[in-house]
């Protein structure tokens, strides 16, 4: 499990093709890294499989591949690294699995003082996991979603996400990759059961508790 706060900026040295998949190499300088471990590469969680003199090589699938910008990104292109949280450790963020959902692509990119007002359109069946004021993970990095309209939302990006982040270079057409919130997951299933079933009173309680919540 990961917060989507990002250690620091990793550099894709190489993609080797592995039947469907492909072997990746990360430059970082993240400390004592342990084979088996787990890292969040641009949102990816990744397995390291060979630490290697100033970085690291992991295992990309063919899904990861596809649903990912991992496949694309261009060779000595930069990345969001975050390791694994200890238990106990602080959660600065929120929830990301590092498992995600889809690709959202930049549609504006504008200044807002010191930072910059992001607009980003998420794929059509993940929209109804986006809330105003919730959160999101783009590349890794844990936002609060600015505003919603349709299938388009919109983030504030300060200056320390900035400088800490790739997300410094995102620009209208780039893509990212998208993890909702896995608690917004939970509503919506709840919701789709609670209507499923219309005779089971504890569901249709529990769907007027989320309303009042706001959540529904």
């Amino acid at each position: 499990m990961f917060t989507g706060l990002v250690e620091e900026k990793g550099t894709l040295r190489t993609r080797t093709p592995r039947g469907p998949g492909a072997r990746i190499t990360v430059g970082c300088t993240l400390a004592a890294l342990e084979l088996g471990e787990s890292i969040s590469v641009d949102g990816v969680c990744l397995t390291v499989d060979t630490v290697v003199p100033g970085g690291f090589e992991a295992d990309c699938s063919h899904e990861t591949l596809a649903r990912t910008t991992l496949g694309s990104l261009p060779l000595g292109g930069h990345v969001n690294l975050e390791r694994a949280v200890p238990l106990g450790g602080r959660m600065g963020g929120h929830i990301v699995s590092g498992h995600v959902d889809g690709e959202g692509v930049v549609a504006s990119v504008r200044p807002a003082g010191d930072a910059f007002q992001v607009d980003f359109t998420a794929p059509h069946e993940l929209s109804r996991y986006v809330a105003e004021k919730g959160s999101i993970c783009i590349n890794g990095v844990s936002l609060t979603v600015n505003s919603v309209a349709g299938d388009r939302f919109s983030v504030v990006l300060i200056p320390h996400t900035l400088h800490k982040t790739t997300l410094e270079s995102l620009a209208a057409g780039t893509r990212v990759n998208l993890e909702v919130d896995v608690l917004a997951r939970y509503v919506a299933r709840l919701v789709e059961v609670g209507r499923a079933d219309a005779t089971g009173s504890s569901d249709a309680s529990m769907i007027d508790t989320l309303k009042r919540a706001g959540f529904a």
